[in-house]
């Protein structure tokens, strides 16, 4: 009897398996769609892209319409690239000054009390719970005065009044699920509060940074009102704004649309696929130290 239970708790444990792998292959293949949809898009080419019903895979794929977007030597590959530019030092260096920033606030939110820290949190929280365009006018009006509008200080500036308030509202919550008896001990073997900081706390918020690093910088980079707000010239628009001009009054250009699009997203995967190695390393090593 023993021998029959043990095979069909295999048998079970089988099942769960292939059950569990099914949903993540489904689950994996509805997030992929978007993606292979672009793709397939921009190598068809032009007569077959409105056939109904559609294809997957085109029978004579092209690469002309990504050469047409990404080559330098091409109209549209110079201003790619000047977008795709533009893009990268706005979103990079609002996402370094945001986790920068936030780093310290969340840390005094999560383990100091101070007058006014209950109205400070809050509004960070608030900040949260309107969405961007509320802020268009107001910031609008703020970079005109301050004449840092079509400027890099100025997407960088706006950017960061989102992404510093979500940033702070995610550290403090891995701020707040470390054990504060780590920093004790810490400071009773002689460490001071600011070495117990760097050396115990921020090696197990190492996932907590990631995080937030990826959130920032695909919030930023993903963002486009206040960019085509802030910004009136060519050479200052950014990615997103850029995609725009593929419409004109009369018609779209598909290919070229979903070429960029597609080749937009692939920075995005690679942050992620980089930072996915240091999400397990830091939750190991933080399991190890605990």
């Amino acid at each position: 009897m023993s021998q029959f239970a043990g095979v069909s708790r295999k048998q079970k444990n089988l099942i769960n398996t292939i059950v569990i792998y099914f949903f993540i292959l489904l689950i994996s293949f509805f997030a992929a769609c978007p993606l292979l949809w672009m793709l397939s898009t921009a190598i068809k080419p032009r007569d077959q892209l409105f056939r109904i019903p559609p294809q997957w895979i085109p029978n004579h794929p092209t690469l002309e319409h990504f050469e047409r977007v990404l080559f330098p030597t091409r109209p549209n590959g110079k201003l790619f690239f000047r977008y795709f530019l533009n893009s990268t030092i706005v979103s990079v260096v609002s996402t370094i000054l945001s986790v920068a920033v936030s780093v310290p606030a969340a840390y005094a939110f999560s383990r100091f009390n101070f007058p006014g820290k209950d109205v400070a949190y809050f509004g960070v929280l608030a900040r949260n719970m309107f969405p961007l365009i509320v802020f268009l006018i107001p910031l609008f009006i703020l970079m005109r005065i301050l004449r840092l509008q079509d400027t890099y200080a100025g997407l960088i500036i706006a950017y960061l009044t989102f992404t510093l308030p979500l940033s702070i509202w995610l550290l403090k919550g891995f701020f707040d699920g470390i054990p504060k008896e780590l920093e004790r001990a810490a400071r009773i073997d002689g460490c001071t509060r600011f070495g117990a900081f760097v050396r115990i706390i921020l090696p197990l918020t190492a996932p907590g940074l990631a995080a937030t690093a990826i959130y920032s910088f695909i919030l930023a980079w993903n963002e486009f009102a206040y960019a085509l707000t802030l910004t009136h010239s060519t050479s200052m628009r950014t990615l997103p704004v850029g995609l725009a001009y593929f419409f004109t009054e009369n018609t779209a250009d598909w290919p070229g649309l979903m070429a960029t699009a597609f080749t937009i997203s692939v920075p995005v995967v690679i942050m992620f696929l980089i930072l996915q190695r240091y999400f397990v390393a830091a939750l190991t090593q933080g399991a190890i130290k605990q």
